[in-house]
């Protein structure tokens, strides 16, 4: 794994160092379609091409929203497409192997109709789920200006913020990683907490609905 990071981190830094702006675009770009790509290594080394004069602030946090813009769109409209095709079609037939129906997931559409704004804003601050949170929006048929404004906000505050943390450390720019990562292991745990907590409301919802399936059974031949 740290190979495959020091790969990537000399592939970034190439890429930034000879394109400049349009390199960070389609680096966060891709970041969205590819996760192996984080954007902590890519908004933090453009704060420290800004710290050596090379870069202008402005530009490259223009640069890393925009890319992150266009490849959240993306994801966007695969879950346009994906909605009844792909996902629906897979939760009907194999949902309850997975312990996720149909109904759950017009739930959880149904939150998103309520709270679209707020999940979209937050989510592209969140790692993990910054660059996934696009496929339940275009499930939805969220709006697209609506979607642009608060992924353009979420976005533009994060890229904001690493870039300027690569700004601050200079030639230490590396060392957000580690803040970073420790943030995303705390991402990590709360989602796997919410993903158990939805596994034992499930498992005790099948096994409420045998019982009463069993006792109106039992009920049915006493009658």
């Amino acid at each position: 794994m740290a190979d495959i990071l020091i790969w990537l981190s000399d592939f970034i830094k190439g890429i930034v160092e000879t394109l400049g702006y349009p390199g960070i675009t389609f680096v966060m770009f891709a970041e969205n379609i590819f996760t192996p790509i984080p954007s902590e290594l890519v908004m933090p080394f453009a704060g420290f091409l800004v710290a050596d004069d090379k870069l202008n602030l402005f530009g490259i946090v223009l640069a890393g929203t925009l890319g992150s813009v266009l490849g959240a769109v993306v994801i966007y409209y695969i879950g346009v497409w994906a909605d009844e095709p792909v996902i629906r079609r897979f939760l009907r037939r194999y949902g309850r192997y997975v312990m996720v129906s149909e109904d759950d997931l017009n739930r959880v559409l149904g939150l998103f109709e309520r709270y679209g704004n707020a999940i979209v804003f937050f989510g592209r601050l969140i790692p993990i789920i910054r660059s996934l949170i696009s496929l339940p929006a275009g499930m939805n048929r969220m709006p697209l200006p609506r979607f642009l404004v608060f992924t353009t906000l979420g976005s533009g505050i994060w890229t904001t913020f690493l870039a300027v943390a690569g700004l601050i450390l200079g030639e230490n720019w590396e060392d957000i990683i580690g803040y970073v990562d420790q943030y995303q292991k705390a991402t990590l745990v709360v989602l796997v907490l919410v993903a158990a907590g939805f596994i034992v409301m499930r498992v005790r919802e099948i096994r409420s609905r045998r019982a009463s399936s069993v006792t109106t059974t039992a009920q049915s031949k006493i009658d």
